[in-house]
């Protein structure tokens, strides 16, 4: 910024003092006074009173001529990682999954015995579902609350499944117990689900698990589309592929940030399995 657009509040020695932080990289992890200076464009002696003000701050390790960042400088951007909540996470790659295939995508948690929305970006089409943020649907007939109760312990499985009542949305949805069960297990195994017009007729949905840097599922993300023209295979070869790379590109974040805070305050995270994504089908 031009020194005669800053505003008076502006203080030039905190941005001095960021700018010498900001000389340490991967490629020039350790420096010299002189090559901080020449970097920043700052004289040696301004340049030293700023090394030696971190070092005492514990920012920067010196080893005679050299410096060094410590991991105390991790710090600086703890306080807004932690503070970015899933949905913020996600979002940018919702939009960007939904430019990709235009189609429909949702971020949802579990709660309770339901699912719950808390990102949605949707497309232009009008479908008879009306889905918004905060919208809740029964968690065992939805795609995206199959996958995340597909990755919880069987012993609580079997006691959701014992308390909920599996009563027939469509002609199509999954009453049985004990196929559901099965059903399940074959999300888990695959690493995805698909639901066929089973919440509402004309609707298909697949999902895929969100997982924070502990391996844990914590949310999925689904992509909804109409039944009309598009068939299960294609959302396999044409949807499945783009989906998976969303929400590895949303765990690669997660591992940056840490354990994921969902918007919905009833919201738990649960075990994994296993870490590790299936491989997508061949498109």
């Amino acid at each position: 910024m031009p020194a005669d657009a800053r505003a008076s509040h502006f203080v030039r020695s905190f941005e001095r003092g960021l700018a010498v932080i900001r000389a340490f990289d991967q490629e020039h992890p350790v420096r010299t006074l002189s090559e901080v200076a020449d970097t920043c464009e700052l004289t040696r002696a301004a340049s030293r009173r700023l090394l030696l003000t971190l070092v005492d701050l514990g920012y920067v390790h010196q080893d005679g001529r050299l410096f060094r960042l410590t991991p105390r400088v991790l710090e600086l951007g703890y306080s807004y990682l932690s503070s970015v909540t899933l949905p913020q996470i996600a979002e940018p790659h919702l939009e960007q999954l939904v430019a990709q295939v235009r189609e429909s995508s949702s971020l949802c948690v579990l709660d309770g015995d339901d699912i719950v929305y808390v990102v949605r970006v949707p497309t232009r089409r009008i479908m008879a579902a009306t889905i918004t943020v905060g919208t809740r649907f029964p968690a065992h007939v939805t795609s995206v609350g199959r996958v995340v109760l597909a990755h919880l312990p069987d012993e609580e499985v079997d006691a959701r499944l014992a308390r909920v009542e599996l009563r027939p949305l469509t002609d199509r949805t999954i009453v049985s117990p004990r196929a559901l069960r099965a059903e399940l297990r074959r999300v888990r195994r695959q690493g995805y689900a698909i639901v066929d017009q089973e919440l509402e007729e004309g609707l298909r949905s697949v999902a895929a698990p969100v997982r924070d840097r502990d391996g844990e599922v914590v949310a999925a993300v689904n992509l909804a589309v109409p039944a009309g023209r598009t068939s299960v295979e294609s959302i396999r070869r044409d949807l499945l592929p783009h989906l998976f790379a969303t929400v590895d590109r949303i765990d690669a974040d997660l591992a940056v940030t840490g354990p994921a805070r969902a918007a919905s305050p009833g919201t738990g995270t649960h075990r994994s399995s296993s870490s590790r994504r299936p491989p997508a089908p061949p498109r």
